[in-house]
Parts: C-alpha cells; sequence; structure tokens
C-alpha cells in the first residue's frame, strides 16, 4: 500500500508550465470569489435611467463598457503583468485611485481588487509572494487594492503573458455585466449567453485597439457610462452594489 502511494505522490510531480492552464481557468471561474457578481458596472442604473431597455440596447451598452474598460483599465494589467512587483503596484494604484473620479466605480474596485489578493493568497499558494504582500500592504496601509492592477500583478506573477492577461480581464468584465443583466431579468439564461458569443469579435477587434499601452495613455472614451454609474447610489431600490 505505501508503494503505491508513493507512486501515486511520485506522479503528482507537474512543472509551473503545466499547471498554468488550470490556473488561468481558475481566475475565469465564477466561482472564484472575487465579489464581481456583486455589481453590475451601471448596467442597473442605466436600466432605471431608461439608457437601457431591451437586449439591443444591452449589446451596445456592453461594447461601451468594453471600450471604456480597455481605454482605461487595460493599461493597469499589461504594466503589471510585465513588472509584477511591490513598488510599480503601490505607484499604479496611487495613479487609478486619483483617476477614478467616479465614487461608485471606486468602491467597486477596491471591493474587488482587496477580494482577489485575498483569493490568491489562499488559493494559489506555490507563490507565497501573494500572502507576504497582502499581510506587508495591509499593515502598512499604503495601497487601496484596486481591482486592474491587481488582476495584472497576479497574472504575471501566475505566468500568464501580457495577451492572455488583458483578454482575460476584457473576458471577466464582459461575463459580469452579461450576467448582471441576467439576474435583472433584461435577457434570459440563454440569451445571455448567445449575446456573449456574439460580443466576442467586438472584445477581440477592443483588445487589439487597446492592448499593451502604457498608463500614461489610459483614457475614458465614453464618459457617460460613468456619470450612469455614478447615480448608482442614489437609486432608491437596488440588487447591486454598483
Amino acid at each position: 500500500m505505501e508503494d503505491v502511494e508513493e507512486k501515486i505522490e511520485g506522479s503528482l510531480q507537474f512543472t509551473p508550465n503545466e499547471l498554468l492552464q488550470w490556473s488561468q481557468w481558475q481566475l475565469l471561474d465564477s466561482v472564484l470569489p472575487t465579489g464581481g457578481f456583486a455589481h453590475s458596472f451601471g448596467v442597473e442604473a442605466a436600466i432605471q435611467a431608461r439608457l437601457v431597455s431591451g437586449p439591443e440596447d444591452l449589446q451596445t451598452f456592453v461594447i461601451h463598457i468594453l471600450e471604456n474598460t480597455g481605454s482605461l483599465l487595460l493599461p493597469f494589467v499589461y504594466t503589471l503583468n510585465t513588472s509584477p512587483n511591490v513598488e510599480t503596484w503601490y505607484k499604479l494604484d496611487k495613479i487609478l485611485d486619483a483617476t477614478l473620479t467616479n465614487e461608485v466605480s471606486r468602491k467597486a474596485s477596491i471591493s474587488q481588487g482587496s477580494a482577489l489578493l485575498r483569493v490568491a493568497a489562499a488559493v494559489f499558494q506555490e507563490v507565497p509572494y501573494f500572502k507576504t504582500m497582502r499581510e506587508m500592504s495591509l499593515a502598512s496601509g499604503a495601497v487601496h487594492f484596486h481591482h486592474a492592477p491587481i488582476f495584472g500583478l497576479v497574472c504575471g506573477l501566475l505566468g500568464l503573458n501580457a495577451e492572455t492577461s488583458q483578454k482575460t480581464y476584457l473576458f471577466i468584465t464582459m461575463r459580469d455585466v452579461v450576467s448582471a443583466a441576467t439576474r435583472l431579468n433584461l435577457v434570459g439564461p440563454l440569451g445571455a449567453a448567445v449575446l456573449q458569443h456574439q460580443l466576442a469579435a467586438n472584445a477581440e477587434e477592443l483588445s487589439k485597439k487597446w492592448m499593451n499601452r502604457p498608463v500614461e495613455e489610459a483614457c475614458q472614451t465614453n464618459p457617460l457610462l460613468d456619470t450612469i454609474q455614478g447615480c448608482h447610489g442614489y437609486l432608491f431600490s437596488r440588487l447591486f452594489c454598483s
């Protein structure tokens, strides 16, 4: 019996590259408790403001959200992916905190970023740097824990390349927005799946447009979306945090 156990243990030795895809899939998994499904990215406020009233409006809205995400946040994901260290993280976290003037999206970014680093420290224990970095940052209070920089940092330390990391970030954004629309009864589950597949071409085009840009080029392309999301806190009745 002991010989069998030793053989099993010996067969479970894998190189980091062999496990990379599994880590990537886990980052995409909606089961990962990072709090993304608590936020609608402004969809709930847009519905109540009558900017989105059906699937066609939703498709346009999601494209604009992806455009904003690509232009504003992908530079932070890219830079931290290529330079995954504490110094760069602290610097970009402060820049993004000053850039996000919308308090609703700012709080959502901090909430999701904090959850992501907590999950990374607990799940990806083969990278002890996550736990050390989190404990050090919590003790110092020198960082806000915004989501995009932390996502790039996590992807970089796990070994995901820049292209995959940025496309993953866009995919997660698209997935969460469509999921929020489903729970708001704007589109059914099957319709949501069809819509997400139809948006793949738009997401690919936007990823190529905004990929591998420095933080100095980060910008808002649709400020109306930012304004709408900022109104979320004034909704009398709401399902989501943002």
